[in-house]
């Protein structure tokens, strides 16, 4: 807990005391087998600047020099920042982040004895550039010199206190499940994973049994669920019926919750080898279970669920329908990433700049998360805590003021009330200018015209 007050009280003061301090930034950076020269923008500075651009608004690097009170060129700036090699930075901001993770493990509230994580996917734009579209293409319908090249990302977010644990980024076409693996490698016996229905696949359900993991997820559209009891079912080798289920019903726990066993399919899903297919069980027995919304305005009404859990017990129906309504906190995550933070339109014009970006974000952002559990403490849930006042606290100099030399953080930040069931519609009240879309290249659209030749 020391180090990180530390950290977050030197973010607007002195930014070099981070984690530690610029000594042990730059000894990180050479544990990466990261040389550089002795210079002013050593590793430890470059850093402190590219945290300081990222807290405030992902600002133009003509800000810094009023962040920092020193004359930064931006030109040199962009060189040294540059220089900095992507796997070296990677590794320092994932200790980075694994302190902060560290250090609100204590205070971290679990579910019914276990530790929750909701995965779940977003994307942002990039500068177009060539190099950029050749990595991260943009989207399909869109004709070229028109759209941006886009990023997906699959996000791990801890429940309990809204750290990212994993950012994985990949190709907007790109399956989210292609980074199952990875993502489940992040987990910890005993964990759950909360997800939406595109993780629920039996390959999936059947990898995390056989790592002693959890999960509680959306049942995907095209599986069919239905809770009479001895119904009948797909048979494996049968032709198929339209309208058949093909899971095997087992014994019914309770009003639309049942003990099933899936089977597994006879092809292997695109993202897992053949090998790997084979090495998981033929059948597997799950739960499933479905629940109504009443909530007026909500879209959807009835939710069906499919889980690991299957005590009734030990991991009641109702208690894991408020699980599973807690899986829009990551949505909510999200928007402080892409909306307060500004992440939403990436900036730097080369992939691997990007790449520093997005890890530079995934920092600061835990940081402020670490800020939001120091201040609830063991007295409210950190998610309460407002995240744009805890960003603004670590960008102002109370932040110094709070962090005595015994290491413990004390803040006051804005808590907001319990808000269960809150649902606001996806409209926009402040109206839009009239423009017209972009629809072919800008250059085109400033060719002169034969009305205009005439004028001139």
């Amino acid at each position: 807990m020391a180090i990180v007050a530390r950290t977050l009280a030197g973010i607007k003061s002195d930014p070099l005391l981070l984690i530690g301090g610029a000594d042990r930034i730059n000894t990180l950076f050479t544990q990466a087998e990261h040389v550089w020269r002795d210079r002013l923008l050593d590793p430890a500075t470059i850093l402190k600047l590219f945290i300081l651009q990222v807290l405030h608004g992902n600002t133009a690097i003509t800000h810094l020099r009023h962040l920092c009170q020193t004359a930064v060129c931006p030109s040199s700036y962009c060189d040294a920042r540059a220089r900095l090699p992507l796997l070296a930075m990677a590794s320092v901001i994932e200790t980075l982040c694994r302190d902060c993770i560290e250090c609100t493990r204590s205070t971290a509230a679990t579910w019914l004895g276990r530790r929750v994580l909701i995965a779940d996917a977003t994307n942002c734009s990039t500068p177009d550039t060539p190099a950029m579209q050749r990595l991260w293409p943009q989207p399909d319908a869109q004709h070229p010199g028109i759209g941006f090249p886009m990023i997906k990302l699959l996000a791990l977010v801890d429940l309990a206190t809204g750290l990212i644990v994993q950012l994985s980024m990949f190709c907007l076409n790109v399956h989210e499940m292609s980074q199952a693996a990875a993502m489940s490698s992040m987990l910890r016996p005993g964990d759950v994973l909360l997800g939406d229905r595109g993780f629920c696949s039996f390959a999936h359900l059947a990898m995390l049994a056989l790592k002693k993991l959890d999960a509680v997820l959306r049942v995907h559209q095209k599986h069919l669920v239905d809770f009479t009891p001895n119904r009948a079912h797909q048979r494996r080798g049968k032709k198929r019926k339209r309208g058949m289920p093909t899971s095997r019903f087992v014994r019914r726990l309770g009003a639309d919750d049942q003990l099933v066993e899936w089977v597994k399919p006879p092809k292997p899903p695109v993202w897992m080898t053949q090998q790997q297919y084979d090495d998981l069980p033929a059948t597997m027995s799950l739960r499933e279970l479905r629940y109504c919304i009443t909530v007026p305005g909500r879209r959807t009404r009835v939710v069906t669920i499919v889980t690991t859990l299957l005590d009734p017990m030990r991991f009641p129906k109702r208690q894991i329908a408020q699980l599973y309504g807690q899986r829009w906190e990551i949505e909510t995550n999200f928007r402080h990433l892409k909306q307060t933070m500004k992440m939403d339109q990436l900036k730097c014009k080369t992939p691997d700049g990007v790449m520093k970006e997005l890890l530079v974000f995934t920092l600061v952002y835990n940081l402020v998360r670490t800020a939001m559990c120091a201040a609830a403490g063991n007295v409210v849930d950190p998610n309460r805590v407002s995240f744009i006042d805890a960003a603004r606290w670590l960008m102002s100099v109370n932040a110094v003021k709070s962090a005595p030399g015994d290491g413990c953080l004390r803040t006051d930040l804005i808590i907001n009330p319990p808000r269960p069931g809150r649902w606001n519609p996806r409209v926009l009240k402040r109206r839009i200018k009239p423009y017209d879309l972009m629809t072919k290249r800008r250059s085109q659209y400033m060719q002169p015209t034969a009305n205009t030749e005439d004028m001139h």
